[in-house]
């Protein structure tokens, strides 16, 4: 059996970074006047404390390097930790919220999925927004650090066809994830702090323009008002909105060669450019299919142009309940919200590189059927994908349909009709944020589901954040073994 010393010492300065995050919220109620600034007191002290006992119990580990095996835990244990601690403040104080409504919230922060139990939106103290947004933004950060840094080294998902692309890869796993998180990190506040001044800059108060700016950058869509995005009645706030998502669902590797000089990379990305059409084609049909029936050429535009990015990068933001808009409607955005955005980005869902490496798959096996002699290779990018990646990717694709298939029919078990279980487990699974129908779609939330209901869609945000499969391997007797 391997040592979990260096997984619990990480695990451990993850706790007491959380906790320290719990001042911001803290302060911002203790200055407002609101009694909430005890529940993270309290909070922020069993946190920091929880943290530092693990730090001191697995000191030893500090300078031990991390397996492929403790990776995995450690990638896996992150995102199970985190929300327990971060569930706090909504479990104790005035929120009183239950276990599992408490939990199902944080985990919907830290994997950046917006489904939530919370209504009364409007009326929260400041402190407990600032604390869902902050969570979504913390969370936001440390999965583009996994996809870029971690992910293609346990060749998950075929996230290894971009090994190469971003960073030299030499020496630990983690020395390497420290240094691409600092790089990062420089994109990730530019980002988030340029749209909180926009943001400040169209109406938005401190409070907003701080939630909003944060969970934009972190496309986790976790808003301050039941109305999401709708409660801003300026046109300027929703097309910057747009902006700030798209950019976030972009590779964030391309970004940081974008700030160093060399904006031509961007655009000769694959998976940008496909990115962008299908976004293209999308709000083009939205907005064509919308103006027709309102005749305001504009708000058909906005709309289409807002919630159709929303959902594809898998923010979950809306400015108003599409679910309205009719059955069409419905199919499209279930479909857009299965595509998600581009790899190594804060973006969710099945990503558009996959669905490239299949079609590069199928054009291969076409071209063999019409010429059986030949020995066709699928491409990516003009390069040759190799049998690991092409498996990777299939082995994604079955186990992502196999798994919304059975949360599907686990839900309609528990007492969901066809349409709430199908458009949850999918929103979910794909930390999309809202399903469809009049319960779980954008004009509801979560809160009225049953409690076993609640556990499974809570499952599905962790399965999904993490690609499956780094969870799944956890199950095989195999890995366990040294």
């Amino acid at each position: 059996m391997f040592a979990l010393r260096p997984v619990g010492y990480v695990i451990g300065l993850f706790v007491v970074a959380l906790g320290l995050a719990m001042l911001v919220p803290l302060a911002v109620d203790a200055v407002g006047g609101h009694d909430e600034w005890k529940t993270f007191a309290i909070a922020a002290l069993v946190t920091v404390v929880s943290g530092l006992g693990l730090i001191t119990a697995c000191g030893a580990g500090r300078r031990e390097g991390l397996s492929i095996q403790q990776t995995f835990i450690l990638t896996v244990l992150a995102w199970i930790v985190l929300p327990l601690f971060g569930a706090l403040p909504f479990l104790i104080g005035d929120q009183q919220m239950s276990v599992t409504d408490s939990f199902f919230e944080a985990m919907s922060g830290i994997t950046t999925t917006g489904a939530t139990v919370m209504s009364g939106l409007d009326f929260k103290p400041p402190g407990i927004l600032i604390w869902r947004g902050l969570m979504q933004w913390i969370g936001g950060l440390g999965i583009v650090v996994v996809a870029i840094a971690i992910l293609p080294e346990l060749r998950v998902g075929g996230m290894q066809l971009f090994r190469s692309e971003a960073f030299d890869t030499f020496g630990k796993i983690l020395p390497q994830a420290a240094q691409i998180a600092k790089q990062l990190s420089y994109i990730y506040v530019g980002l988030t702090a340029a749209a909180l001044l926009v943001y400040a800059a169209c109406g938005m108060d401190s409070v907003d323009a701080f939630v909003h700016a944060m969970t934009s950058i972190a496309t986790g869509g976790l808003a301050n008002y039941d109305a999401s995005f709708g409660a801003f009645d300026n046109p300027a706030i929703h097309y910057f909105g747009a902006l700030f998502m798209l950019t976030s669902a972009l590779p964030y590797v391309r970004l940081i060669q974008l700030a160093h000089g060399a904006p031509k990379v961007l655009w000769r990305d694959p998976q940008v450019r496909m990115f962008f059409t299908l976004i293209g084609l999308f709000v083009l049909l939205f907005a064509l299919w919308r103006w027709d029936a309102t005749g305001d050429a504009e708000y058909a535009l906005r709309t289409s142009l807002f919630n159709t990015v929303s959902i594809m990068t898998g923010t979950g933001y809306a400015t108003e309940d599409y679910g309205l808009w009719g059955p069409f409607a419905m199919m499209m955005f279930f479909v857009i919200g299965m595509i998600g955005g581009c790899a190594g980005s804060t973006s969710c869902s099945v990503k558009v590189f996959r669905y490239q490496v299949l079609a590069a798959v199928v054009k291969a096996q076409i071209k063999l059927i019409q010429n059986p002699s030949s020995v066709p290779r699928a491409r990516y990018d003009g390069r040759p994908i190799s049998e690991d990646i092409l498996s990777s990717v299939m082995a994604f694709f079955l186990l992502f349909l196999v798994t919304l298939g059975l949360l599907t029919l686990t839900l309609s078990v528990i007492g969901l009709d066809l349409l709430t279980a199908l458009s949850g487990a999918a929103a979910t699974l794909g930390n999309i944020g809202p399903g469809l129908g009049p319960e779980i779609g954008p004009s509801g939330n979560y809160a009225d589901l049953p409690t076993s209901a609640k556990w499974v869609l809570t499952l599905a945000m962790f399965l999904g954040r993490l690609e499956l499969l780094s969870v799944f391997v956890l199950f095989m007797p195999r890995f366990w073994q040294r």
